[in-house]
């Protein structure tokens, strides 16, 4: 899976599990602001990026994530 293809199914995940407009989720758009996330969402949002692409984050990995793209990077470079 290429880049452009992880980011894409990245974005189905997140528009049919929190209910928000594809055209939201650019680069620089703010996780937490854009996806009206609490606490929860974002343990909710971890569960289903790590069971649909198969893979382990670490917490520390979302600590240091502030926008979208972020997001995007860190699967990317821990599916590949």
């Amino acid at each position: 899976m290429n880049k452009e293809e992880i980011i894409a199914k990245l974005k189905d995940v997140i528009v049919e599990e929190f209910e928000v407009e594809r055209d939201d989720l650019k680069d620089d758009a703010p996780l937490m602001k854009t996806l009206d996330l609490d606490s929860l969402d974002i343990v909710d949002m971890v569960v289903l990026i790590e069971k649909y692409f198969r893979l382990k984050l670490k917490k520390e990995d979302f600590s240091t994530m502030r926008t979208f793209g972020d997001l995007c990077e860190k699967v990317v470079e821990n599916v590949n």
